[in-house]
């Protein structure tokens, strides 16, 4: 209970401390200052990972980073075990990310503000209309040069085990023909889910697999991703 307690403090001040660092990210912005933009909201998103992540006693080792592409987008796909995998993942990875997010997260004072400056896109799944324009919008992040985050099962399995890709989950790299790279997230839910919502330590390993091409695929290859990309993830978790 006591790390809860102190989880939950060290997040209402790392949301008063990334919400006082927004004025600067306006300022490159109006200095037209794109890349110094980017890499200003890489540094606060990656660090703020870290600083909760070390609160929570959470410590992630990460495995094959030399697969990720170091120029252009990329498509990160990877499983969804629990609350802590967006920190993880921005902690973790060597590319400026945003996700494809839960519209949840937007009622979160000051990461509303934060995500979508950083290539985050909010998704209602229980909106038809709102859910395939989002898709469009994460489609021309990746366009724009973006790196982007997708958690295919679409909810957090809140264990070990891994849940079926949404039917079409994928459909947007079809539209962009950036890299898919999965990734094999294993532990998170060990710091949240599995102790009732109470944060204990944990060690994560986070598996960076190699990039799959999309275009490079076979036809039949193509209309399988869903599972080409899915077996590539789960094998890490084996």
């Amino acid at each position: 209970m006591i790390r809860t307690s102190f989880f939950f403090i060290c997040f209402a001040f790392s949301l008063v401390i990334t919400g006082a660092l927004l004025p600067v990210w306006h300022i490159l912005g109006w200095l037209g200052l794109k890349d110094a933009q980017k890499s200003y909201g890489y540094y606060v998103s990656s660090n703020w990972a870290k600083f909760l992540l070390t609160a929570a006693g959470v410590r992630a080792t990460v495995k094959g980073i030399d697969n990720i592409p170091r120029e252009g987008a990329v498509l990160f796909v990877s499983n969804h075990q629990g609350n802590f995998d967006i920190p993880v993942l921005f902690s973790c990875l060597n590319k400026p990310i945003g996700f494809l997010a839960k519209i949840e997260l937007a009622k979160i004072p000051v990461i509303k503000s934060w995500m979508p400056k950083l290539g985050c896109v909010f998704i209602d799944r229980a909106n038809l209309r709102q859910s395939i324009k989002a898709i469009q919008n994460s489609v021309e992040v990746l366009k724009g040069g973006q790196s982007m985050v997708i958690f295919p099962e679409g909810t957090r399995a809140k264990g070990p085990q891994m849940g079926e890709f949404k039917k079409g989950s994928l459909r947007l790299v079809e539209k962009v023909g950036v890299p898919i790279v999965p990734i094999t997230v294993s532990g998170t839910y060990k710091a949240m889910e599995a102790n009732e919502y109470r944060i204990k330590p944990a060690k994560v390993t986070v598996t960076v697999s190699q990039p799959i091409y999309f275009d490079r695929l076979s036809k039949e290859g193509q209309g399988d991703i869903n599972s080409i990309v899915r077996e590539a993830i789960e094998k890490n978790l084996r």
